[in-house]
């Protein structure tokens, strides 16, 4: 493999752990109450 290969390699790799964070972060359950919490106070009556 030369360089350019290995940087490819690499540069797919970081992006994916990048994508795989942000999924476990989203997804998360005790981030489940903080991203839902706007959507209920927007329902609710002033």
């Amino acid at each position: 493999m030369d360089l350019a290969s290995i940087y490819y390699l690499g540069t797919t790799l970081l992006f994916f752990l990048v994508f795989a964070v942000i999924v476990a972060r989203t997804y998360s359950r005790k981030r489940k109450e903080v991203e839902e919490s706007p959507k209920y106070r927007m329902l609710e009556e002033d």
